[in-house]
């Protein structure tokens, strides 16, 4: 069973304000069944290479698989032998919208 989750990080870092890029720090929230927790991203894009971190309280991995197109990215990410997959766009300045799929 695939679970899907939509999550919008805000309050990126100014420089990627100004250069209208997803570089750098982001801060969003993640809506689970077990409550809301916050997420911090660093973004670095280099080419059509995305790298970078996801961090919440319950510890730090880093991005697998990044890639760039345009506004559009994509990632994954491993916690406890589970791989969740992301897909995104820089919406604004200060917005890009994420969906996650988890395998099981």
């Amino acid at each position: 069973m695939k679970n899907l989750f939509t999550t919008v990080f805000v309050l990126g870092c100014m420089t990627a304000f100004a250069q209208k890029t997803i570089d750098g720090n982001w801060k969003g929230s993640r809506e689970t069944p077990n409550g809301t927790f916050e997420v911090s991203y660093t973004y670095k894009v280099e080419g059509k290479v995305l790298t970078g971190t996801w961090k919440t309280q319950f510890g730090e991995t880093q991005l697998q698989n990044g890639k760039v197109d345009g506004k559009k990215i994509s990632y994954s990410i491993t916690i406890n032998d589970r791989t969740i997959d992301y897909t995104g766009e820089l919406i604004s300045d200060d917005e890009i919208k994420l969906n996650n799929e988890m395998g099981e």
